[in-house]
């Protein structure tokens, strides 16, 4: 069973909380890339975008490396599993509950296809 570090999920999802560090991300699956290219790609100020990075690598998400002048994002060492983990949690008590809702639909349907014919007879 994973053992869930609040701190850690707290982290994790307020980073993907914002539309920008989800791109972000998704821009860093395609390659690595420096602050500046990704302040031009999100038409952003360098100080904005250090600071997107900044969340994203407090949470793990992103690793950087500055060689002179330039600071280079990748993805991070973190693959989201205990985020992973939870979200399934809750995916199959939300599943369960669909159904259960289901099957009282279903029922409800039979009884009134059962009451309506007895009206017709």
């Amino acid at each position: 069973m994973v053992q869930y570090q609040p701190a850690q999920l707290d982290a994790s999802f307020a980073a993907l909380s914002d539309v920008t560090r989800r791109g972000i991300l998704e821009q860093l699956g395609r390659g690595d890339a420096s602050i500046s290219d990704l302040a031009s790609t999100f038409d952003m100020t360098l100080t904005g975008m250090k600071k997107h990075v900044g969340v994203l690598e407090q949470a793990g998400l992103v690793a950087t490396q500055k060689i002179g002048r330039v600071r280079t994002c990748r993805l991070g060492p973190r693959q989201l599993e205990q985020e992973t983990a939870w979200l399934e949690r809750y995916r199959q008590l939300w599943a369960a509950r669909f159904d259960a809702l289901d099957e009282v639909v279903e029922e409800l349907k039979q009884k009134e296809k059962a009451h309506g014919r007895k009206k017709r007879e």
